[in-house]
């Protein structure tokens, strides 16, 4: 078979403007093409279909990644294709993907085999640079800051208080912990620093849960950059004057990109903050943009669903306003054997001792989209050739005996086509619920309440310990920002933060070693263990596989 991005390469591809104007009913003027295959929706035209009835929202999720792959977004993309395929108008709502990870490991972030996003090497590299435009105004304010200093520091910002780290859209170790000002006093004043992925920006987030320019201006204004001398008292991105500067960077990164499937049916994909460091899910924007364009909207919240999928309700939901409908968690008998102690060369062998201990795993994350998100459930299991009937038979019936939907998916190889039985699934059991989510923990418990919540709850930890730190922190932010929800960073391989700690470990311990506060986004974020808001490269990076040749064809994504 072809390879994903042969695949993509080959793609009959319709222009966006007849694909937006006979899919969803929206004409040219409402459109800011890139090219002939990418566009811009404009914000006042989304604002004019805000009396619309929204459609159903479909949450695609996973099991704890391995590296065997699952493949939630190429199911995702299948399932959009396979309900538009099946009569239901459909639109999908993904994120955009990060250089960090095409360049590290994972690859690309378009989906896989029949099932993808096209223009899948415009999407991977570049896109229309909404990220180039966040790491923009996040280093405008890192700038601002050090400048303020320079420049006899009105505002007392201790130097050793500052909040604020500059981001790049790449994987660089050497980035994390530097030191800035080194050169005498013409370059400002000596201190620490350090760099984060732009995914883990706070203006990412911001601009992810915005819902409209001004909002994310107001939101940028109440970002707190640090702590005064003395006193520590917090100095906002309003106080430099920073934020009406920051949203002009943000004008058009704000605005949700609309791009089309294989089989041409339409899809937004916008903003990209990691599940494992950040809160997971593409903009607030682009989710009701679709809800309001389609009947039906498939999205997908990163990594496996104690993190992706439990900040998609604790987080998103809950600040937008958003009611999902069902969820969709995808798992390969593969991955279920790697959890079992399977080594990744041997996935490919029956192996039903493994399954049987690796399923463990995806019992764990349909009981707690059950007992804690309360919502319905289809289990959603990727094929591959080597998958055997009998290890297809014990998942099958394990699922079920759990009460949930098991259907075999085949999309990566055949299209929509491959995921229609998911589909009709899915339809059925919207269609039949009455069910409406919940949350893992209320609004008016305390910051450490809500942590202690996810982790005992969701990951099955018997304590969760604090550094001191954090526990001093969160005692001070409990008076002002304890209504706020968490957003967890911790590892996606593991329900601990452990990441080699496979299956479904019980009675462990959690540490929150840090805490950051969000306050632009409106969350606090509790970094567990040793999670990190700048990953680093391989020894052998996905980079060495990419290249160009004279006519401009790019070879080696995935």
């Amino acid at each position: 078979m072809a390879s994903d991005i042969e695949i993509a390469q080959a793609a009959k591809m319709e222009r966006i403007t007849q694909v937006a104007k006979e899919k969803l009913g929206i004409g040219d003027e409402h459109l800011e093409p890139y090219g002939h295959f990418k566009a811009k929706i404009s914000l006042d035209y989304l604002n004019s279909l805000k009396d619309r009835p929204d459609g159903k929202l479909i949450l695609v999720t996973a099991i704890s990644p391995t590296p065997a792959g699952e493949g939630k977004t190429t199911t995702t993309v299948g399932l959009g294709d396979a309900l538009n395929r099946i009569g239901k108008k459909t639109m999908i709502c993904l994120r955009e993907p990060s250089l960090g990870p095409v360049f590290g490991v994972k690859g690309g972030a378009a989906g896989g085999g029949y099932a993808q996003i096209v223009p899948m090497e415009d999407i991977n590299l570049h896109f229309t640079g909404d990220f180039h435009a966040i790491a923009a105004a996040n280093n405008l304010l890192a700038a601002l800051i050090d400048n303020h200093i320079n420049h006899g520091n009105e505002l007392r910002i201790d130097p050793r208080l500052i909040q604020w780290k500059r981001v790049v859209d790449m994987n660089d170790r050497a980035l994390r912990k530097i030191v800035v000002g080194l050169g005498g006093t013409a370059n400002g004043f000596v201190r620490e620093d350090g760099y984060d992925i732009v995914v883990a920006s706070e203006v990412m987030a911001i601009l992810c849960l915005s819902s409209s320019l001004m909002d994310l201006k107001e939101r940028l204004g109440r970002i707190v950059i640090g702590y005064t001398q003395g006193d520590r008292k917090p100095i906002y991105a309003s106080d430099l004057k920073a934020h009406g500067a920051m949203a002009t960077l943000l004008k058009d990164a704000i605005k949700p990109n609309l791009v089309q499937t294989l089989e041409n049916n339409p899809a937004i994909i916008h903003g990209g903050p990691f599940a494992n460091i950040a809160h997971g899910c593409n903009s607030v924007i682009a989710t009701k943009a679709g809800l309001k364009l389609a009947d039906y909207v498939v999205t997908e919240a990163g990594f496996g669903a104690d993190l992706g999928a439990e900040k998609f309700i604790d987080i998103k939901s809950r600040m937008a306003g958003l009611n999902p409908s069902a969820v969709v968690l995808v798992a390969t008998i593969r991955a279920l054997k790697f959890h079992g102690g399977v080594k990744k060369e041997e996935l490919n062998k029956e192996n039903l001792a493994a399954l049987e201990k690796g399923m463990i795993n995806i019992e764990r994350h349909l009981e707690n989209i059950r007992d804690n998100y309360n919502l319905p459930c289809v289990v959603s299991v990727n094929h591959f050739t080597f998958d055997t009937q009998a290890e297809i038979d014990m998942l099958k019936n394990r699922i079920e005996a759990l009460g949930g939907k098991f259907v075999l998916a085949r999309h990566w190889a055949e299209g929509g086509k491959g995921a229609e039985d998911v589909a009709r699934t899915v339809v059925d059991l919207v269609e039949k619920s009455t069910q409406k989510h919940t949350y893992v923990y209320p609004d008016n418990v305390t910051l450490q309440e809500k942590i202690t919540a996810i982790a005992t709850k969701i990951y099955r930890a018997g304590q969760v310990t604090f550094s001191d730190n954090a526990r001093k922190q969160l005692d001070e932010w409990n008076k002002d920002y304890g209504h706020f929800p968490v957003c967890m960073a911790k590892t996606q391989m593991s329900f601990t933060a452990d990441p080699n700690a496979k299956g479904a470990p019980v009675g462990h311990t959690l540490n929150v070693r840090e805490v950051r506060l969000a306050n632009g986004a409106g969350f606090v974020v509790a970094i567990c263990g040793d999670m990190m808001t700048m990953p680093g490269l391989p020894k052998v990076p996905s980079s060495e596989k990419v290249d160009i040749d004279a006519n401009g064809n790019i070879v080696g994504l995935f």
